[in-house]
């Protein structure tokens, strides 16, 4: 059933609905009306984050979900499912595929990716798996890690992306990971129309991710107030 579920996912939008604590829609009752219009837009899937929200999520659509804790720990700069402490909150409410946090950075403790990674696989073997990578480099090593899919979430957010943008130069990046990974890469990360959407799925990924431009309502007020400042 899984299997089948993330098949549908092919060629298709996932939207992200999530809201954190600052933000004024933050509420598991609001993320599961929000994933509903998602649904009823026509996403595919939804990207949420804490087993709250998904476990609300679940009970208003039937849609593959990818699932994410964010979390912020001192001694890293990791907060996207960072420990296995996140992994065990999903896996109470099972989402089809955790997303973890795939750049260089170390993890909680002086824990590497690639420790973690194993230790994950090893405890949850039947799971799949997403990589959120900011570099085509830290994406072709979660490729060979095994990563079920590799995302493109976090290019523009790390110091050692900070001036990159995924639809630069055609989405040079994205083409590149494409080009070279074996698994399923899911494009995601400031792809904020409709024919940036298009044009991602035509270049080979897997699915669209799309957040922001779509569920969180006071971004999407302040362009149109910019231009009026």
């Amino acid at each position: 059933m899984t299997e089948k579920k993330v098949e549908s996912l092919k060629g298709k939008l996932i939207v992200s609905c999530q809201a954190l604590l600052h933000e004024p829609l933050h509420s598991s009752f609001i993320m599961g009306r929000m994933a509903l219009a998602a649904k009823e837009g026509g996403a595919y899937g939804i990207r949420a984050n804490t087993k709250e929200d998904i476990k609300e999520i679940k009970e208003t659509v039937n849609l593959p979900i990818i699932g994410i804790v964010k979390r912020d720990y001192a001694d890293s700069k990791v907060y996207i499912t960072p420990t296995m402490k996140e992994v065990d909150e999903l896996m109470e409410v099972r989402p089809e595929i955790i997303a973890l946090d795939a750049t260089g950075a170390i993890r909680p403790q002086g824990v590497t990716l690639d420790e973690f990674f194993r230790e994950v696989k090893g405890k949850y073997p039947d799971q799949l798996w997403m990589a959120d990578c900011s570099t085509v480099e830290e994406a072709l090593h979660a490729d060979e890690l095994g990563f079920d899919f590799i995302g493109t979430t976090m290019v523009g957010y790390t110091e050692q992306s900070i001036h990159d943008r995924i639809e630069a130069d055609d989405f040079r990046i994205l083409r590149e990971i494409i080009e070279k990974a074996e698994h399923k890469v899911i494009a995601e990360g400031n792809i904020n129309t409709p024919q940036k959407a298009k044009r991602v799925i035509e270049l080979g990924a897997y699915s669209v991710v799309v957040g922001s431009a779509i569920t969180r309502p006071q971004l999407i007020t302040k362009t149109f107030a910019d231009v009026l400042a």
